[in-house]
C-alpha cells in the first residue's frame, strides 16, 4: 500500500480539501496527537473556510530517541488522517479530514540552525506550543550558547532573539500547556532567561511589547494513534497514514489576549468553537467544577454500584440523574458565567460521557482522587454552603463516597488494595504515599471515627471541613446509606 502524500491523494482521486502550498505563517512547538487533533485541526478549518492560507512548521522540542515521528511526518509531507467522533446532538458521529496544514517537522537537536533561521521569515507570526505540564519551567542551568538551549522557554528565548536581532515584529504566542495561567508562566520564564543571560534591556522591552502571551484554555479529548484499528482505517481509505491521529468531536479553545487577536486569526469566520477573551479564568473554572468535577463527585460512587465504563453510566438512570443533580442544581449555581452558557457547557458534557468511541474507564479516573475532590468538587461544596447556608447533597454524598472507595485492607507496593461491595471484586486505589498510609492505617476504625478523621486532616483539604456546618453529619449519613443499603441507594437519596 503506497504512503500518504499528495501523489499518493491525486493517484486515488482524493477530492477534498487540500491546501498543498502556502507560507509559514505558525511556528508549533510540539509535535504530538493533542496539537495535531486540536490546534492543528482549527488551522486547516481556517485555511478552507476563511481563506488564511497558512502552513505551519511543527518542532519536536525533546529528543527523538528510537521513535522518529518527525522523519513520519515528513515522509508523508506533513499530511495525516483526523477522525473527530463522538456523540453531538443526540446522535453518534464520526467525521473523517484529511489535515493539510502542516508543511514538515523540524527536530530541534538535530536541526536547531534551521530552526533558528526560520527567525527571519518575514511571513512567520504565530507560535503554538504544547511541550507537556513540565515543559513551562525555569531552568537555571541553561546557557544562550546551548544549540538548543534544554527547556523549552529557554530555546523560545533563544529564538525570540534571533528574531530581534533580525529586527523583525514580534508574535501572538498561544501556549496550550496545562497549566495554571500558562502563557504567562511562559513570559516569566523568557524575561528571567533574557535577564540572566545579559541579553539587553532593549530586547527585554521588545519581548514585552512586540509579543503577546496568551493564556489558553484546551478541552478536547485526544485519543491519539488507533493501534487496533489502524490497518483497517488505512484499507479503507486506500493508502498507509502512520500518523493516524482520533479525538472527541467535542472542542473549545478559551484564549485570554485583545480582540485583535480575532483580527488575524480568522476564529468566527471559520465558525469554530474559540472564545477570545480579556479573561480565561471563568471559563476553566467551568471546565473544572462541571466536566472535571462531574467525574470526580460521580465515578467512585458509581463504581462502588459495579459500574466500569463512564459510557454505561450515562444509561443507568440514577447515576445519571444524580450526575445531572450535583451539576445543574448544585455547581451551576455557584459559577461565575452566565447559568445559560454553564448549562450549554453541561449539556454538552453529558454527551461527551456517551461517547461510544472511547471507553473511559472509573478506575483510570480515580487515581488521586483526594487532590482531585479538592480541586474540582470542594469549591462548589464550600460555594454551595456560602450561597445558600445549607449542605448540597449530591456533593457531600460524592465526599462520602470518595471516603467508602478509599476503605482498603492490605497497603502493597502498586497502592492500596480494597473490595467492591457491589461485585466483590479486588480493586487498586492509587494515591500519594500520604494519602494511602492514612487509610491503611486507620482501616479498623468506625465510620463516625474516620469521617471526622478525613475530614478534619487539613493535609488533604487545606482546612479542616468539620467546621463546615453539618457537613460531618451528612458525610456520615450518606457512608451509612452506602454501607447498609448500597452506594446506588446514597446517589438516590440525593435524588429530589
Amino acid at each position: 500500500m503506497k504512503k500518504l502524500n499528495y501523489e499518493t491523494l491525486k493517484e486515488i482521486n482524493y477530492n477534498g480539501y487540500l491546501l498543498e502550498d502556502a507560507p509559514v505563517r505558525v511556528l508549533q512547538f510540539g509535535e504530538g496527537n493533542f496539537m495535531r487533533g486540536f490546534v492543528d485541526y482549527f488551522i486547516d478549518m481556517m485555511n478552507e473556510k476563511a481563506n488564511f492560507n497558512s502552513k505551519v512548521t511543527l518542532v519536536q522540542p525533546i529528543g527523538q530517541g528510537s521513535f522518529r515521528l518527525s522523519d513520519i511526518i515528513n515522509e508523508q509531507q506533513g499530511l495525516y488522517t483526523l477522525y473527530l467522533q463522538g456523540f453531538q446532538d443526540g446522535k453518534e458521529v464520526r467525521e473523517k479530514r484529511i489535515i493539510s496544514c502542516v508543511k514538515n517537522c523540524l527536530n530541534s537537536y538535530e536541526n536547531w540552525d534551521e530552526v533558528l533561521n526560520m527567525a527571519a521569515n518575514k511571513d512567520l507570526r504565530f507560535i503554538t506550543c504544547n511541550t507537556t505540564e513540565a515543559g513551562i519551567v525555569y531552568d537555571p542551568t541553561c546557557k544562550f550558547t546551548d544549540a538548543p538551549a534544554e527547556s523549552y522557554p529557554a530555546k523560545l528565548t533563544q529564538f525570540l532573539y534571533r528574531r530581534f536581532k533580525n529586527q523583525l515584529p514580534g508574535f501572538i504566542i498561544l501556549a496550550c500547556e496545562l497549566i495554571d495561567n500558562n502563557g504567562k508562566e511562559l513570559e516569566k520564564c523568557v524575561l528571567a532567561h533574557a535577564a540572566d543571560w545579559n541579553l539587553g534591556e532593549e530586547f527585554i522591552a521588545w519581548i514585552k511589547d512586540e509579543n503577546i502571551f496568551c493564556s489558553t484554555l484546551v478541552d478536547r479529548i485526544v485519543t491519539g494513534f488507533p493501534r487496533h484499528e489502524a490497518a483497517k482505517m488505512n484499507e479503507e481509505n486506500g493508502y498507509e497514514d502512520n500518523t493516524l491521529d482520533t479525538g472527541e468531536i467535542f472542542g473549545v479553545w478559551v484564549i485570554e489576549g485583545p480582540q485583535s487577536i480575532c483580527d488575524e486569526l480568522p476564529f468566527k469566520e471559520a465558525g469554530l468553537p474559540i472564545i477570545v477573551t480579556d479573561d480565561h479564568k471563568p471559563y476553566k473554572e467551568r471546565k473544572v467544577r462541571i466536566l472535571n468535577g462531574a467525574h470526580t463527585s460521580m465515578v467512585l460512587g458509581a463504581f462502588l454500584a459495579g459500574q466500569d465504563i463512564v459510557r454505561d453510566c450515562m444509561y443507568d438512570e440514577t447515576i445519571l440523574n444524580y450526575m445531572n443533580e450535583a451539576i445543574y442544581n448544585e455547581i451551576i449555581p455557584t459559577l461565575s458565567l452566565s447559568e445559560e452558557d454553564c448549562k450549554e457547557f453541561a449539556a454538552a458534557v453529558t454527551e461527551r460521557f456517551k461517547n461510544p468511541f472511547i471507553d473511559h474507564e472509573l478506575l483510570a479516573i480515580s487515581l488521586n482522587s483526594t487532590a482531585k475532590w479538592k480541586a474540582r468538587v470542594m469549591p462548589s461544596l464550600l460555594g454551595y454552603v456560602e450561597k445558600f447556608g445549607t449542605l448540597p447533597k449530591a456533593l457531600t454524598t460524592s465526599l462520602a463516597s470518595y471516603i467508602a472507595f478509599y476503605r482498603g485492607n492490605e497497603l502493597t507496593k502498586d497502592g492500596l488494595k480494597g473490595v467492591n461491595p457491589t461485585t466483590k471484586k479486588e480493586y487498586t486505589i492509587k494515591d500519594d504515599a500520604a494519602v494511602l498510609e492514612f487509610y491503611a492505617q486507620n482501616q479498623g476504625k468506625s465510620n463516625e471515627e474516620l469521617v471526622s478523621m478525613v475530614l478534619s486532616n487539613e493535609e488533604f483539604w487545606g482546612q479542616d471541613l468539620t467546621k463546615v456546618d453539618g457537613l460531618e453529619q451528612g458525610v456520615l449519613t450518606a457512608l451509612n446509606t452506602i454501607d447498609n443499603e448500597g452506594a446506588m441507594a446514597a446517589m438516590q437519596a440525593c435524588l429530589k
